[in-house]
């Protein structure tokens, strides 16, 4: 066996590092098994355990008769083209009978060919157990504080149409494809703009305490599953980060965008009293830690939406730094424009 240190998925988090002989025990304990998530450095991404040649020997033979065939995508093979550079909107190219599906509200125009259907649920295809599995799926949209409903675009034209879907705010839509992130991704309630038909768009609880109190998202984020594309939006400039095994970071907890369910995610008080009560930067800070890739925001709507609302003349907002002199000693153009 060699001496590479290995980490597996469990739960939406990551356990090791292990060596290959402990992996192997967890894998005869029934604690891993063909489809677990395993990581080491060199690899690309996070990997399932029965496609890994090495590790695949310790699997029961019996597991190793049975493997799944890939099948192929499930998702819709979408196309897409993001337009525009501060306030953007991706332009979706389906083919005959591609679908694909996005919070109400969020279309911005689409061909004649398009169909627009509302739909009970995520839109996911092939459907996931009859009615109440429908209305779970649905319940658990309506504790993110989104629409028990999804629309469905599908094209129904003879030769290919487009659809569009544009940003609620300035910043950048992110294209990711799913199958190149290990099937799923965590991410803030409110960064789903749409996806190709087939991704399942659901809950991820935090079972830390602190994460869910202070973590800025509360207990529930959402979390994509599926094999296909998937676009979020991120306010301001956007930074990806890949982190090593290990290694950490604390961002701001409104900037935190999307994450690999395999990077850890934890709250960190900022320090001293001081620094919490005067530093402008809040009480705590989000703690991750690798391996896998985070997404960061330079600008959080709650951000953006503080600024607006105290520079609102109903909440006795003022002009800051602008205007003559008149202006700051006798209030001339707050008089003009009505502040």
């Amino acid at each position: 066996m060699s001496d590479q240190q290995w980490y597996r998925a469990e739960g939406g988090n990551q356990v090791g590092p292990m060596s290959e002989a402990q992996l192997a025990t967890d894998i005869r304990n029934g604690d891993a098994d063909a489809s677990t998530l395993v990581y080491t450095a060199g690899m690309a991404n996070w990997t399932p355990l029965g496609d890994v040649p090495g590790l695949r020997t310790h699997l029961p033979a019996e597991t190793l008769a049975v493997l799944p065939v890939p099948a192929g995508r499930i998702a819709h093979e979408i196309d897409y083209h993001v337009q525009g550079v501060e306030m953007q909107y991706v332009e979706i190219e389906l083919d005959p009978g591609e679908s694909a599906v996005a919070e109400a509200g969020g279309m911005m125009y689409m061909h004649g060919g398009i169909a627009m259907e509302t739909v009970f649920g995520d839109g996911s295809e092939p459907p996931r157990g009859g009615f109440m599995n429908k209305l779970l799926g649905a319940g658990k949209r309506l504790l993110t504080g989104e629409s028990l409903f999804m629309t469905v675009f599908t094209n129904n034209a003879h030769g290919k149409a487009r659809v569009a879907f544009a940003a609620p705010y300035a910043g950048k839509i992110l294209p990711m494809d799913l199958s190149q992130l290990g099937g799923e991704l965590i991410c803030q309630k409110d960064a789903f703009l749409c996806a190709a038909k087939g991704v399942s768009i659901g809950i991820a609880f935090q079972k830390k305490i602190g994460v869910g109190l202070f973590g800025g998202e509360g207990f529930i984020m959402q979390r994509l599953e599926g094999d296909g594309l998937s676009f979020l939006h991120a306010g301001g400039s956007v930074h990806q980060l890949d982190l090593d095994p290990g290694e950490t970071l604390r961002v701001d907890t409104g900037c935190l965008v999307a994450l690999q369910p395999t990077v850890s995610y934890d709250i960190q008080w900022v320090g001293g009293i001081k620094t919490a009560l005067f530093g402008g930067e809040g009480l705590f800070f989000a703690n991750l830690t690798g391996p896998g890739q985070v997404w960061l925001q330079s600008l959080p709507l709650s951000r953006l939406a503080d600024r607006i609302y105290k520079a609102a003349p109903q909440t006795g907002g003022r002009r800051q730094g602008e205007g003559s002199v008149l202006d700051h000693a006798l209030g001339i153009g707050n008089l003009i424009d009505g502040k």
